[in-house]
């Protein structure tokens, strides 16, 4: 066998492996997307955030708790522009006391803001990263990053950064 042929033989070979593994790559991320209908769990991480917003402007602190991971890892910010404030709640224990005080200082319901019904959503397994904007008839203008986890079957925040820059000034 001439040098030729061997260099051939192995650019060859280095072709066909480089295929097999580009295949077999291709192979796994369909797998793993196949049993996932992503307009469905757009749908029930909809209805989770929802029921959430429904609850704590109701102030019905019960149904609000069913919507959130209780965990120690979790957290819930708040950044409000307009009043220049800041406030930052680590763990269950801490995020449902806060709210738990909240509502029994503010008993009275507020205005429900329109419900969501378009969200950005990337899903990581039983994780989601979630991106919206919300208009407040009381704070205006909020940005909401939600962090979700698939809990028994059913989506539960796990993580939330909402940004208020309330209402905008046309100029």
């Amino acid at each position: 066998m001439t040098i030729k042929n061997l260099i051939s033989f192995t650019f060859l070979g280095l072709l066909f492996a480089a295929g097999c593994k580009k295949d077999k790559n291709n192979g796994a991320e369909k797998i793993v997307n196949e049993g996932i209908n992503i307009e469905q769990e757009k749908e029930a991480i909809l209805e989770t955030l929802n029921n959430e917003t429904t609850a704590a402007f109701q102030r019905d602190y019960q149904a609000w708790t069913k919507n959130w991971v209780h965990d120690p890892s979790i957290t819930k910010t708040y950044i409000d522009f307009p009043e220049n404030t800041f406030t930052e709640s680590i763990g269950w224990n801490e995020i449902s006391q806060f709210v738990k005080t909240f509502i029994e200082e503010h008993p009275e319901p507020e205005p429900m803001p329109e419900l969501l019904n378009e969200i950005n959503v990337r899903l990581y397994g039983n994780g989601a990263w979630v991106t919206y904007e919300q208009q407040d008839s009381l704070r205006g203008l909020k940005r909401e990053t939600r962090l979700m986890e698939k809990v028994d079957g059913e989506w539960k925040i796990a993580g939330m950064q909402t940004t208020i820059y309330g209402f905008v000034q046309n100029q």
